[in-house]
C-alpha cells in the first residue's frame, strides 16, 4: 500500500476534499500555518492510504478535478491499514482492476531512473562483471558465470529506455539507450583485454579449443531457446518494475542474457576465433532488442501511458515506430538463430542415425564382440553462421564429410566388411553419401570387460561414392 501525501494549492481545497470523499478514501486535512514564504500558495496538507493500483486512477481523477502541478504530491510505501474502510478500498479496487497489481506511472519513473547507477559505478561494475564472466566461462564454472550477472548493472538501462518510450520521458529513453551501448562495449572490451592477458602471461593451459568449453560453446552457438530466454527478461523486468518489487533477481537474469555472450566475444577475440567471436556478438545484440522489445511491448499492454493528451499522441507514434524497428532488427538477427537450431536438429538427428546403424550391425552375429567406442562427424568447411569445430553444422552449406567410427575388436575376432556396409547403412537411412572411416583398437576380452590390449591400431575406409569392397 501506498501513503500519499499533497500539499495543496489556495483554491484548490474544495476539489481535492470533493475527490477523496467521492472515491471513498478516508484522507486526514492539515491546515497549513507555517510563515515560510513558500508555504504561503498552499492551503493545506492532505494525507491519506491507498492500495498500489490504486494511486495512478486517485492522482488522474485528482488532476482531472483542478489539482495544479504546483502542488506536491508525495507517494510513500507504507506496511499496513487496518481500518475497514480501507479495506473496503482495497477489495474495491482489487476488482475493478482484475487483480492486476501495478503502481503509478510516476513511481515507475522513479524507479526506472533510480534503476541505473551513476557513470563512475556502472563503469566499474559492468567492467568487474565482465572480467568475472570471462574467468567463469574459461574455467568452465557456472558458478561463478552466474556471480558475475548478480553484479552486473545492465538491469536499469534495459528497462529505462522501454519506460522513456512508452511515458514520452525523453532524456530517460537516450539515458538507457546510451547506458546499454556504453555497457555493451565496456563488457567486451574488458572481457577481450582480461582474456589477452590470461593468454598470454601465461595463466590458461596452452593448446586448449575454447570452442570446445562447454560454459563457451553454448555462447557461440545459440538458438531460437536463446531469443525466448531475452524475450522473456524483459517481460520480467517490466513486471517486476510496475508491481514495486525488487528488480534484483530479474536483473540477473537480464544480465544472463548479455554478459556471458559478450565475454564469449572477448574471449573468441583473444584466441584468435573470429566466427565465434561474431557468432557471440550475434548473440549479444540480439539479446539486447529482444530485452528492449518485450519490455517495451509489455509497459504498453500494461496501460501505461503520459497523462496529457499531446504526450499521449507523440508517445503512441514512437512506440509503434520503435517496436517496428526492434521487431525488424530481431528477425533480421533471429536468421541467424534459426539457422544453428535447425543445423542442431538436423546434426543431432544424423549423428543418431549413425550410432543406430553401426549399433545394429555390430549386433550380427559375424560382429560378436566387437563394442562401439566412440563416433565423430566431420563437416564440409567454415562459414560466417558456423564457428570452426562447433557440433552443429548440418546446414545447407555445412553437410556431414566423414564419418568416423571407433571400435574395440577382440584379438581373436575379424570385421569383414564393417566399412562398407556402414557406408551403405548410412547412405539409405538418411540420405548423406558420405566417407566412412573405422578405426580399430584391439582389445582383450577379460570376464565381461573390454581392456586395450595395446597389440595395435589400424583402420579402414570407404569414401563417399566408392563401391563397396
Amino acid at each position: 500500500m501506498r501513503l500519499v501525501e499533497i500539499s495543496v494549492p489556495i483554491g484548490e481545497r474544495e476539489a481535492v476534499v470533493g475527490t477523496l470523499e467521492a472515491e471513498g478514501v478516508d484522507y486526514y486535512l492539515t491546515d497549513e500555518t507555517s510563515d515560510r514564504r513558500e508555504a504561503e500558495n498552499y492551503a493545506a496538507i492532505v494525507t491519506f492510504p491507498l492500495p498500489r493500483n490504486a494511486v495512478q486512477p486517485v492522482v488522474d481523477d485528482l488532476r482531472d478535478a483542478g489539482l495544479s502541478q504546483d502542488a506536491h504530491v508525495v507517494i510513500s510505501d507504507v506496511e499496513v491499514d487496518l481500518s475497514r474502510r480501507f479495506q473496503r478500498l482495497l477489495r474495491r479496487y482489487q476488482r475493478e482492476s482484475n487483480w492486476q497489481i501495478r503502481i503509478a506511472r510516476e513511481e515507475v519513473l522513479t524507479r526506472a531512473r533510480e534503476l541505473s547507477p551513476g557513470a563512475q559505478t556502472f563503469v566499474v561494475l559492468t567492467v568487474v562483471s565482465a572480467v568475472v564472466a570471462t574467468a567463469g566461462l574459461l574455467l568452465d564454472s557456472p558458478a561463478v558465470v552466474v556471480g558475475s550477472m548478480v553484479i552486473a548493472p545492465l538491469v536499469g538501462p534495459a528497462l529505462s529506455a522501454s519506460v522513456g518510450t512508452v511515458l514520452d520521458d525523453v532524456e530517460l529513453f537516450r539515458r538507457g539507450v546510451w547506458l546499454q551501448i556504453l555497457g555493451v562495449a565496456l563488457a567486451v572490451a574488458s572481457a577481450t583485454a582480461f582474456a589477452v592477458v590470461v593468454r598470454s602471461v601465461p595463466m590458461y593451459p596452452p593448446g586448449v579449443d575454447i570452442t570446445r568449453i562447454p560454459e563457451i560453446s553454448g555462447r557461440i552457438s545459440p538458438d531460437v531457446l536463446s531469443l525466448i530466454i531475452a524475450l522473456g527478461a524483459g517481460v520480467a523486468g517490466v513486471l517486476s518494475l510496475s508491481s514495486g518489487v525488487s528488480a534484483g533477481l530479474v536483473g540477473v537474469m537480464i544480465a544472463a542474457a548479455l554478459i556471458p555472450p559478450a565475454a564469449a566475444v572477448g574471449v573468441s577475440v583473444a584466441w584468435g576465433e573470429p566466427f565465434a567471436a561474431v557468432s557471440a556478438g550475434v548473440l549479444v545484440l540480439v539479446n539486447v532488442l529482444a530485452i528492449n522489445l518485450s519490455a517495451l511491448v509489455t509497459l504498453w499492454l500494461m496501460g501505461y501511458r503520459p497523462k496529457s493528451w499531446l504526450k499521449l499522441e507523440r508517445s503512441r507514434s514512437v512506440t509503434a515506430q520503435r517496436v517496428a524497428v526492434l521487431v525488424a532488427l530481431t528477425l533480421l538477427l533471429s536468421f541467424f538463430l534459426g539457422g544453428v537450431t535447425y543445423s542442431s536438429v538436423q546434426s543431432a538427428q544424423f549423428q543418431r542415425s549413425v550410432r543406430t546403424n553401426t549399433d545394429q550391425l555390430l549386433a550380427l552375429p559375424q560382429y560378436d564382440g566387437v563394442q562401439r567406442i566412440a563416433i565423430s562427424v566431420r563437416y564440409q568447411g567454415t562459414s560466417l553462421l558456423f564457428p570452426r569445430g562447433l557440433p552443429v553444422p548440418n546446414f545447407p552449406s555445412h553437410r556431414p564429410r566423414q564419418v568416423v567410427v571407433t571400435v574395440g575388436v577382440p584379438t581373436d575376432r575379424t570385421t569383414p566388411r564393417l566399412a562398407s556396409r556402414l557406408h551403405a547403412r548410412i547412405r539409405e537411412s538418411t540420405g548423406h553419401d558420405v566417407a566412412v572411416q573405422v578405426r580399430y583398437v584391439r582389445t582383450e576380452s577379460v570376464g565381461r570387460t573390454v581392456s586395450d590390449a595395446s597389440t595395435g591400431r589400424r583402420s579402414s575406409s570407404v569414401a563417399a561414392n566408392s563401391p563397396t569392397v
